[in-house]
């Protein structure tokens, strides 16, 4: 398929799919609960971590962590002692009672001495380049996850939060960005950091989203990685250089709720 009618093709996709009633259908819809900035971040980061399985077990998991917190993540992460992990009772698939306790650790760090979660990524963001000399979010993910565990934790819980530094596509935390910086005005993405442009985002590669972007001969690698993240990237940013993740909707839409 030509470039222009692939590109026709995939808005029109994006437009069925980034539309209110999709967050009926999606983790969006926990941090869509609240209108805090930092509550909606930090509901948001925990959302995108567990956001793997059953979406119907993600969400009623998203409601858990809410109840956890109070219905007020910021209030509640930057209260929260290390004695209270006593009390906590999660579990999600292998994201358990001590990564939970970590990341509440971890994000009042970050709130506390690195201006929040927004500061941390738009820093990285700002002083890192691409081979190609555009600016990218992706070593300031790899940057973030260095801050984030800089803190006494066990190493398991590392796990849950991927380096694209080290060849991983990086899924969830590439999802988590695009709710953060994507805004429009369909209100799915939330647009709440201006200070990084939606240009330098990469696409949330999953097995959905890869397997229609071979399907339509945007990607050839066989692999979800980092490699192919790099590959996809590069030809959305041909069809939308501006806002090249976008495409997320058309893709992961047409690979989970059509028959392609």
């Amino acid at each position: 398929m030509k470039r222009e009618l692939l590109k026709e093709y995939l808005d029109q996709k994006v437009e069925i799919y980034n539309s209110p009633k999709f967050i009926d259908t999606d983790p969006i819809q926990i941090p869509h609960l609240f209108t805090g900035k930092e509550d909606i971040e930090i509901i948001g980061f925990l959302m995108a971590t567990i956001a793997w399985g059953n979406r119907k077990s993600i969400i009623k998991n998203g409601h858990r962590l809410c109840e956890i917190m109070g219905n007020s993540p910021f209030d509640f992460v930057m209260e929260y002692d290390k004695k209270d992990a006593s009390h906590l009772n999660f579990v999600h698939r292998t994201f358990n009672a001590g990564d939970l306790h970590y990341f509440f650790i971890g994000l009042q760090h970050i709130y506390k001495n690195h201006e929040g979660l927004e500061g941390v990524f738009t820093k990285h963001t700002s002083e890192t380049f691409t081979t190609e000399g555009k600016l990218s979010t992706q070593p300031a993910i790899s940057a973030f996850k260095k801050i984030f565990f800089s803190l006494s934790h066990q190493d398991r819980t590392e796990k849950h939060v991927s380096d694209p530094l080290k060849n991983s596509a990086a899924k969830r935390i590439n999802m988590y960005l695009r709710w953060m910086v994507r805004k429009d005005n369909n209100g799915v993405d939330f647009g709440l950091w201006n200070s990084i442009q939606p240009a330098t985002l990469s696409c949330p590669l999953d097995v959905h989203s890869g397997r229609i972007a071979r399907e339509l001969k945007l990607l050839k690698r066989k692999q979800n990685d980092g490699k192919a993240l790099l590959e996809l990237d590069t030809a959305l940013r041909k069809l939308d250089p501006l806002d090249p993740v976008k495409y997320d909707f058309a893709l992961f839409g047409l690979g989970a709720f059509e028959t392609f």
